[in-house]
């Protein structure tokens, strides 16, 4: 188990580049089972969970080249359906959640899809209802082993277009569904669709290969079937809960950090969210520049009443970035409710916290309270374990503004979700050193 040690209280400064999308990689690198024909990826992040579904494609069959850095090129032409049966499969499958999405296009162009149930993030159930009850309505038959965790569908006779309103705005369960539906019979609708930027760029890449799909960008897809698709070139988006991150670690440290191509028309409510907190970020061309800060103060609502940060589906507040902001308020100027409503664990870090001297109620598993410090009181160093992606990164951004040297183990979890990011963060000044 790998380990940071970090010795927090320096100020950053500097210019650092998002990677490329995690949650958009994910989606899109399942996509290229649908043709036979060659797709171009560019800007694939180079971090765990991508890479352990790229090794996952190889070994289902798909030939893959490494043009560059992250840049890519796959084609499925040969594909060697019975590794979806092998121990193998069930081994590598299951500690990534990603390997979901690679189900609706086997479903969509051969017939059928296997997945054992997949692993991820300890934040809370993330059930898969909604996957399977797309591709049920779509005219697949679904069954699971509980003895070896194992799902299937199969549709021998092909898959059929039908009207569907999903239980929940499911990111992934959207993806899945919208991948199954583009080679089916007639025309689909999905109503209650996600409809984040990530989602958008998969519809817009399928469109690129001959897909016919109406609505990107809002909660009702129309997807018309078409026989088949060819290939494509596509570029992933900056990674939007990296860039969150940048600016919590700036605000918390009190830096000066410009991050470069950020793409600010995919940002939603981030920007806006932050500069609730107090922080002064500004848009200089396609950047995001934050000014070293040596305070900043949350606002309240116009009632006077306390602010409270919620996560919600798109357009909403990203989940992923709560934890940041959480720990970005542990030194603003007064006080902010967190509500994380869609995962029930993971709120559970901060303890570690509260530890490191932050002032945090936990009032229940969905909701904390946060009061600042203000930076009159400074966070202290302590040794602790990343539980996740977002926790990691949080717990990590709090150790660089603490007095002392700070030890966090596990961080394969961050590795999981960041591109090199101790390499990264020592460009700008910090002191982190990566032990093994």
């Amino acid at each position: 188990m790998a380990t940071f040690q970090i010795e927090g209280g320096h100020k950053l400064k500097g210019e650092i580049h998002p990677q490329g999308a995690k949650n958009e990689a994910l989606q899109i690198l399942c996509a290229v089972l649908l043709t036979d024909q060659e797709v171009t990826i560019d800007n694939i992040p180079d971090i765990r969970d991508v890479n352990k579904l790229i090794q996952i494609l190889g070994n289902l069959g798909v030939t893959i080249r490494k043009l560059g850095k992250g840049h890519y090129s796959f084609r499925a032409d040969n594909l060697q359906l019975s590794y979806l049966e092998s121990e193998l499969f069930k081994q590598e499958g299951s500690s990534l959640r990603g390997s979901i999405m690679i189900v609706g296009p086997l479903l969509a162009r051969f017939g059928k899809g296997y997945i054992p149930r997949p692993g991820g993030d300890k934040i809370g159930r993330r059930r898969l209802d909604t996957h399977f009850e797309g591709f049920i309505k779509l005219g697949a038959e679904f069954r699971y082993n509980k003895e070896e965790r194992f799902y299937g569908v199969e549709a021998p006779d092909g898959l059929t277009g039908t009207y569907m309103l999903l239980d929940q705005a499911s990111v992934t369960g959207t993806a899945n569904i919208v991948m199954a539906a583009v080679l089916a019979k007639g025309t689909t609708t999905v109503y209650n669709a996600a409809c984040e930027p990530y989602l958008q760029q998969l519809c817009n890449m399928l469109n690129a290969m001959g897909a016919k799909i109406s609505g990107v960008g809002s909660n009702l897809l129309t997807i018309e079937g078409v026989e088949s698709l060819g290939g494509c070139k596509h570029r992933i988006l900056p990674d939007m809960i990296e860039i969150g991150s940048w600016i919590g670690l700036a605000a918390m440290t009190q830096s000066e950090l410009t991050i470069k191509n950020v793409s600010w028309e995919n940002l939603g409510l981030i920007p806006d969210t932050f500069r609730k907190l107090g922080i002064t970020l500004e848009k200089k061309g396609d950047d995001i520049y934050i000014p070293a800060q040596d305070e900043y103060e949350i606002q309240g609502y116009i009632d006077g009443s306390i602010l409270t940060v919620a996560d919600a589906p798109w357009p909403g507040f990203t989940p992923d970035l709560l934890s940041i902001v959480l720990v970005v308020c542990t030194q603003a100027k007064g006080s902010v409710l967190i509500h994380q409503k869609m995962f029930e664990s993971r709120l559970f870090f901060v303890d570690k916290l509260i530890d490191m001297g932050a002032k945090i109620i936990l009032c229940d598993p969905h909701r904390a309270t946060v009061i600042g410090h203000n930076f009159k009181s400074t966070l202290k160093a302590t040794t602790m374990v990343s539980p996740d992606i977002r926790a990691g990164i949080s717990l990590l951004i709090a150790a660089l503004s603490a007095k002392g040297t700070s030890t966090i183990h596990n961080i394969e979890q961050i590795d999981r979700g960041y591109e090199n990011i101790d390499e990264r963060l020592r460009k700008i000044g910090a002191k982190i050193t990566r032990m093994d």
